[in-house]
């Protein structure tokens, strides 16, 4: 793993300085978007059906902002429970063909690949998951990953980011449509409750809040 001190690193918004890379700002952690829809709340025993990723850098102005979306359906492990009320709930058809379904095993690796190669690119140590209602979305990946016997999972095991406890904090709101409202975050109530519109009005609510703490003068420490 490249050495912080030595650490630069190139993208679109221009040059990072060591000071405003992200790999200093979240003690070598590297935060990573996750939705998932699935057909129940148990992890262990219901079906995971979608799956998104944004994954996040910071610019050289030391703002936080979401770099690459990744997306995949998802089909259900073999003897999964699909709970009938939750399917009504995401309008998910779990055995439609034009969802182009991937097995559990390939469809992370879709999400894990790219969120480990970022790992290596700006020399963070551990992705670490950010979501809203966080353990949720962490409890249905690292079961999957279980199931999958995936051997290199990117992500901190049991910590996470949940920018409904940081939109409380910021805004005084909970629910994601209301916290995105009062960020002024443009928000579709028609495309809710699909894993790559939730991981990106996630992605954005998550930016805002750390990019507002940042202007607000609460980072970096001045000690």
């Amino acid at each position: 793993m490249s050495n912080h001190s030595e650490f630069s690193h190139h993208t679109n918004h221009s040059e990072h300085s060591n000071s405003h890379a992200i790999s200093a700002r979240f003690r070598g952690f590297l935060p990573v978007v996750i939705d998932v829809e699935t057909a129940g709340f148990n992890c262990r025993t219901d079906a995971l059906l979608e799956v998104a990723a944004v994954i996040l850098d910071m610019n050289s102005h030391g703002e936080l902002y979401a770099k690459e979306t990744v997306h995949c359906n998802v089909e259900p492990f073999r003897g999964a429970n699909l709970e009938k009320s939750a399917l009504e709930f995401t309008g998910i058809d779990p055995h439609s063909p034009y969802r182009n379904a991937q097995p559990e095993k390939l469809a992370l690796d879709k999400i894990f690949s790219p969120v480990r190669k970022a790992l290596k690119t700006t020399g963070c140590t551990r992705a670490i998951l950010v979501g809203h209602n966080a353990s949720f979305d962490h409890g249905f990946i690292f079961a999957a990953a279980e199931r999958c016997e995936v051997k290199r999972n990117p992500f901190h095991p049991f910590s996470s980011f949940d920018t409904t406890t940081l939109a409380a904090l910021a805004y005084g709101q909970t629910v994601l449509a209301k916290a995105c409202a009062h960020a002024s975050i443009e928000f579709d109530g028609r495309e809710a409750h699909s894993a790559k519109y939730d991981t990106e009005k996630t992605a954005e609510l998550f930016c805002k809040i750390i990019n507002k703490w940042r202007h607000l003068g609460g980072w970096p420490l001045t000690l």
